[in-house]
């Protein structure tokens, strides 16, 4: 936990001594695409925030803005207030196994009310801001909504969310093939460490 704190923390075993909960919720993806039913598992980030980040990291009153980072490269931002509601999870776990490498292992935020890419995988960094102080994003900025609810279509900065539908969906073929190939790449390389290489 960096930023807008008042003692930066490293957390190795951050879970531990938590409520462990298990929720279904839906997968909704910004490129138009959704996936129903889901079983995940984990802790509520609101009660990771009140019982461990409050007292041992102490973020400023006004940092309402949380970039969240994964190991992959990946970053987001999301509103302090949206990350509290009762459905946003630090999940380890989905449908009843483990989470695996293509999930977000080890450990990934879900946040059913928002479109997918706000539930970074891979979670390594939580980062506190002051809202005016923004954060870089992986990908172009205008595709990067600061809520980025579904319910509203929140697609994107400055387009309409309706417009945005339509742009983005001949766009889930290619990404669909991107992640397939960067999969089979990890699993070649999980192959040659494992000694089952030849």
């Amino acid at each position: 936990m960096t930023g807008a704190v008042s003692r930066e923390r490293h957390l190795v075993r951050a879970l531990d001594g938590l409520s462990r909960v298990e929720q279904i919720s839906d997968f909704h993806c910004v490129t138009t695409w959704s996936v129903r039913g889901l079983r995940w598992e984990g802790v509520r980030f609101a009660e990771f925030y009140a019982r461990v980040v409050v007292p041992h990291a102490a973020p400023s009153p006004g940092a309402t803005l949380v970039a969240l980072y994964g190991q992959d490269g990946a970053c987001t931002g999301m509103v302090l207030e949206d990350l509290l509601a009762d459905d946003v999870l630090l999940a380890d776990r989905l449908n009843g196994e483990p989470l695996s490498i293509d999930h977000g292992a080890p450990l990934r935020l879900v946040a059913p009310a928002h479109y997918g890419y706000k539930s970074v995988k891979h979670l390594s960094r939580i980062e506190f801001r002051e809202p005016a102080s923004g954060y870089r994003v992986s990908g172009l900025r205008f595709m990067d909504h600061p809520r980025a609810r579904v319910v509203l279509e929140e697609r994107g900065r400055s387009l309409p969310g309706w417009f945005l539908r339509f742009v983005y969906r001949p766009l889930i073929r290619t990404t669909a093939s991107r992640f397939a190939k960067a999969a089979a790449k990890r699993q070649e390389g999980i192959g040659m460490t494992d000694g089952s290489a030849t």
